[in-house]
């Protein structure tokens, strides 16, 4: 007896959910990434969120729905290293919309590579009309008001620019005695999120995506022995007052590159990109050293090479902190639209992580 089926493949595709006994709840998103970095930018089914600020609706997200953020960060629709942005309605009433950052530890502050994929997402999407050439995206998000510029050839953009929020040094040329590493150098600034940066070479490490096992070992344990010895205090907002990474830094084997990040943020997560607050603490370290002047822009660039342009445009003084506004610059990809479904009676519905 003859069973083959013409065109398996589309016999698949007109799977549909069973509406009868209502066992899913259904997200939809759009997938992105930035320089290597994943953002999923969810769309349609994630519950409105109470509250009138971003950092409100964040904690209405922490206290009430977090099992959505460990279904859609988590295997097996993520993975231990996946990113996301839930949009909001905007906070003030000269921003476009809200974001708020999640990933596989919980919320995070400020996300550069999630803001330049959003601006590029927004523009093309018509969320905001473009604007000819250059398209100006007003972002809220937990550690501030974010504005970017996405620079279009077309119809397609190309590159986005924002300035980030006043970001300023705490703590220079800091020790720590790190189980299993010794002792460590380390610097702390805060470009949207708090951040340890170390020297690379001296703890014998290659940044090189070979490394990626150690380099998470050693950020773990580097961000541990930190937050233990040098608590953070931002001097306005109690709930972005805590170490998000540890960032290493080393030469840039390419030409033209000022220098290369690692960024190990989170629960061990890796960034792929260089991290947009991640260069902006960077740069406002560079400037309080004397290192590099105002409006002096240098590349920086990721484990994998992807690049970010970076330079401090202003010094202000931000609630009696002496402080800089970065500018950071770098492109982003749409990758796919994806459709979630969370069945309420699957055990492992909420998702689970193995590294």
């Amino acid at each position: 007896m003859t069973i083959n089926i013409k065109n398996p493949a589309e016999k698949f595709e007109q799977w549909q959910v069973n509406t009868e006994q209502e066992l899913f709840t259904t997200i939809k998103t759009l997938e992105c990434h930035t320089g290597g970095e994943p953002l999923r930018i969810i769309t349609c089914g994630f519950p409105t969120l109470k509250g009138d600020s971003i950092l409100a609706k964040r904690r209405d997200c922490q206290e009430n729905y977090d099992d959505l953020r460990t279904a859609l960060m988590f295997e097996p629709r993520g993975h231990a290293d996946m990113y996301g942005a839930i949009i909001t309605e905007a906070e003030k009433s000269d921003s476009h919309f809200g974001a708020i950052f999640i990933h596989n530890e919980g919320y995070s502050t400020m996300c550069g590579h999630a803001v330049i994929a959003l601006t590029k997402c927004a523009v093309e999407s018509g969320v905001v009309a473009q604007t000819g050439d250059i398209t100006s995206v007003v972002i809220d998000v937990p550690c501030g008001q974010i504005h970017a510029q996405a620079f279009a050839k077309g119809k397609v953009i190309t590159h986005v620019t924002f300035n980030c929020v006043p970001s300023f040094v705490p703590a220079l040329n800091q020790q720590v005695q790190v189980d299993g590493i010794g002792k460590v150098n380390f610097d702390i600034a805060f470009g949207g999120a708090f951040y340890a940066y170390v020297q690379a070479k001296p703890l014998g490490l290659n940044l090189e995506p070979s490394e990626h096992e150690k380099l998470i070992d050693y950020g773990r344990r580097i961000k541990k022995a930190v937050m233990e010895k040098t608590p953070v205090t931002h001097p306005l907002e109690e709930d972005l007052s805590f170490l998000y990474g540890v960032i290493f830094i080393d030469d840039s084997p390419n030409e033209g590159v000022h220098s290369r990040n690692v960024c190990i943020f989170a629960d061990g997560e890796l960034d792929r990109s260089p991290t947009g607050s991640g260069v902006s603490g960077r740069i406002a370290l560079h400037v309080a050293k004397n290192e590099i002047a105002l409006n002096q822009a240098i590349k920086i660039e990721s484990i994998l090479g992807s690049q970010f342009n970076v330079n401090a445009i202003e010094k202000v003084n931000y609630a009696g902190v002496d402080a800089i506004i970065p500018q950071v610059t770098g492109d982003a990809f749409i990758c796919g639209k994806a459709e979630w479904l969370i069945n309420l009676n699957d055990p492992l519905k909420n998702g689970f992580l193995l590294r």
